[in-house]
């Protein structure tokens, strides 16, 4: 190995060096430690913790466990918001992302800006804003909806209301970032391809099924998958918004594994629910990954 070399190796290492150790700290040793804590009997107010090896797990999946409850249908209302959300969050951020790239150059960068705002808002702020506007009795839409003497709607306290309020509120705020991501892709699909479809005779909508879609479809493949783990990931919108509510309808599996570890104290059990769903992530992941290359 010549000394350039040698020298060229240590200088990426080292820019490696940082990152290797913020994942490790922040992600390896929390996942360990998670883990190790699965299988225990880990009690907030106990400093002995039992080990009980797949115990925890093993409760998940027991029908007269009060975890297998807590468990399933906090996924099931997990689930039912990704099948809501993620068609929403893909369909919206492109067709918003087609939109914003037919204006002029200079307008383009107002209205991606614009919509791109919200995405640095904290979800307390998108909180904030969206009961604002929905609140049953207080709510700006709702008051509106007085004054044209049309009947007040549950936004936040019933079905299917929770669930559409909830999806717009994630849509305002997170909808920026799948529209860049987009615009992004629809600049790198050459223009030759166009205008030869263009010269064949080819509709814009057929220019958009034959060349666009296909030109797009890694990047469209990444947003379903960032998409589906956020929205599988949701916490703070349910939380600050509907409570869980109406009854425990919108009380998705986080705010029943925090409930879990902090209100029961039992950190064995919400570590194991929080593993679980990491591997459920995980296999639609992976699910996602192998229809779309096998479409291909």
């Amino acid at each position: 190995m010549t000394k350039s070399s040698w020298k060229s190796k240590l200088t990426s290492s080292l820019f490696v060096i940082p990152y290797l150790l913020l994942f490790i700290v922040f992600l390896l040793i929390p996942i360990g430690y998670g883990a190790w804590m699965s299988l225990h009997n880990w009690d907030l107010l106990n400093p002995v913790h039992e080990f009980v090896g797949l115990k925890n797990y093993q409760k998940i999946f027991d029908p007269n466990s009060y975890l297998n409850d807590l468990f399933f249908e906090g996924l099931k209302n997990t689930a039912q918001f990704v099948v809501y959300s993620v068609p929403v969050l893909v369909a919206v951020g492109l067709g918003l992302a087609l939109l914003v790239n037919t204006l002029p150059g200079k307008i383009r960068g107002i209205f991606r800006t614009v919509y791109f705002i919200p995405y640095a808002v904290s979800v307390s702020v998108v909180a904030i804003i969206w009961l604002w506007l929905l609140d049953t009795n207080s709510g700006l839409i709702n008051q509106y909806l007085q004054k044209l003497n049309v009947p007040i709607i549950p936004w936040l306290t019933d079905l299917p209301w929770a669930w559409i309020s909830l999806v717009k509120a994630t849509l305002w705020w997170t909808i920026g970032f799948n529209m860049v991501i987009f615009i992004n892709a629809l600049n790198d699909v050459s223009e030759e391809l166009y205008e030869a479809g263009s010269l064949d005779g080819a509709s814009r909508w057929q220019r958009f099924i034959h060349i666009t879609l296909p030109s797009i479809k890694p990047t469209m493949l990444f947003v379903v998958i960032t998409s589906t783990i956020a929205s599988f990931n949701i916490y703070g919108q349910p939380y600050l918004m509907t409570r869980g509510g109406p009854g425990t309808e919108t009380k998705v599996l986080l705010m029943n594994i925090v409930d879990e570890a902090f209100k029961q104290r039992q950190l064995g059990n919400a570590a194991a629910m929080s593993l679980l769903m990491a591997l459920i992530m995980i296999t639609i992941s992976i699910v996602q990954f192998r229809i779309s290359n096998r479409k291909e």
